[in-house]
């Protein structure tokens, strides 16, 4: 019962992702079957094998450790604000943004991530039917960020056609950037976050297949996308003072939604409490309880858990983290595992808005051709988490 449930599901989904294709003639299913099997091939080693366990453990070690170097320089500066034993989420897990940042713009410097993002975007443009710059852009969205990765196409992005924009757009909403992975994993679960960061990735491509085919060759050629940010060099620490406050921003910014966000969440359920006797989160539960059923969530838990994840669409990924923090022991630990993939992702309403932001920052004209279809991108996006999380599912012991 429970592969049929599954079965049912994935094709729920994919067709769901049919709905909304621009160009079924050109849908390749021998590419969406082969990722389907190297997805859910990926999924059991990294949630079901010992040595897809120690991985991950090795994984979530490492930045482990990088948050304890974190720890070290934002103690420094603001120890002593809060009590012994407190916790403090700006603190601890937003400040370490800014260390992450800067390590990511050192690898950048050196042209040591520029050179892994190229190889691992080749190897993938063979198995996923998609062309060199569409697999290159997978990588790079995830390694530094859906706002920055923009920066990287400055040169040719006034050549790109709309379906091209419309995957690098949803590709850079359905990853996240590793500077914040480790922040995630002071909210939910390291193997969850490992997971999804893979999960997505392919299932980004197998979504986006679906969507929006065409014709990769007849595009930008992958060779004439420049790499480097044109003009002088910055020297080393002008880029790294340029990514430090880069990592801040970005923990300021997150602070300040979530401080908005939270605020207006608690006011709508205390009005709805007031007014309906129950509260909005409960609410839009309602409406998302059919999705969080299909991805394998028992009927008894799929309204909170629908409501966690209604959450995050209409705020965004750590308001829903925290919500789902909160909320553990309601959980058994399958669904505990489903939700936590559905939530590692930018797929949200605000991110629309920072896509947008960053393509008119490079390229006006391609800002607003993103803007205009910022619904279809949020609707794929979500399929994409949607997809992660079901294959999860059967996969979680």
């Amino acid at each position: 019962m429970h592969y049929l449930h599954f079965v049912f599901g994935l094709i729920v989904v994919l067709g769901l992702a049919l709905l909304a294709s621009k160009d079924r003639k050109r849908i390749q299913m021998r590419y969406i079957v082969q990722l389907l099997i190297i997805e859910m091939a990926v999924a059991y080693f990294l949630l079901n094998s010992s040595m897809g366990t120690g991985v991950v453990v090795k994984f979530a070690d490492g930045f482990n450790g990088l948050m304890e170097f974190a720890a070290q320089g934002t103690n420094f500066v603001f120890g002593g604000i809060t009590n012994d034993g407190a916790f403090a989420f700006f603190l601890q897990v937003l400040m370490p943004i800014v260390f992450i940042s800067a390590l990511i713009g050192i690898l950048q410097h050196i042209k040591l991530l520029p050179i892994v993002i190229k190889a691992i975007g080749y190897v993938l443009s063979k198995i996923n039917g998609m062309g060199k710059l569409e697999s290159f852009n997978a990588i790079s969205a995830l390694m530094v960020g859906q706002s920055e990765n923009f920066i990287t196409y400055k040169d040719v992005l006034g050549k790109m056609s709309e379906r091209r924009m419309y995957t690098l757009a949803a590709t850079a909403m359905s990853t996240v950037s590793m500077s914040i992975v480790g922040s995630y994993m002071q909210l939910i679960s390291p193997k969850y976050v490992v997971a999804a960061l893979f999960l997505n990735m392919f299932s980004t491509f197998i979504i986006l297949s679906i969507i929006n085919p065409y014709d990769h060759e007849a595009e930008v050629n992958f060779d004439e996308m420049v790499a480097s940010e044109s003009g002088k060099r910055l020297s080393f620490f002008e880029m790294l003072g340029e990514y430090i406050l880069t990592g801040f921003k970005v923990a300021v910014i997150v602070a300040a939604m979530l401080v908005g966000f939270i605020s207006l969440i608690a006011m709508i359920n205390k009005l709805f409490t007031m007014e309906f006797g129950i509260s909005f989160q409960d609410m839009i539960g309602y409406v998302f309880y059919p999705i969080a059923w299909l991805m394998g969530i028992p009927a008894h838990e799929a309204l909170k858990a629908g409501g966690i994840m209604a959450i995050k669409l209409v705020s965004n990924e750590f308001v829903a983290m925290i919500a789902l923090k909160k909320a553990l022991a309601e959980f058994s630990a399958h669904t505990i595992g489903i939700i936590s993939i559905f939530l590692v992702s930018f797929a949200n309403f605000s991110s629309i808005g920072i896509i947008a932001g960053a393509v008119k920052g490079v390229n006006e004209e391609k800002g607003n051709m993103v803007a205009r279809f910022g619904l279809k991108l949020l609707y794929g996006s979500t399929l994409v988490s949607i997809l992660s999380a079901l294959i999860a599912s059967i996969m979680i012991v």
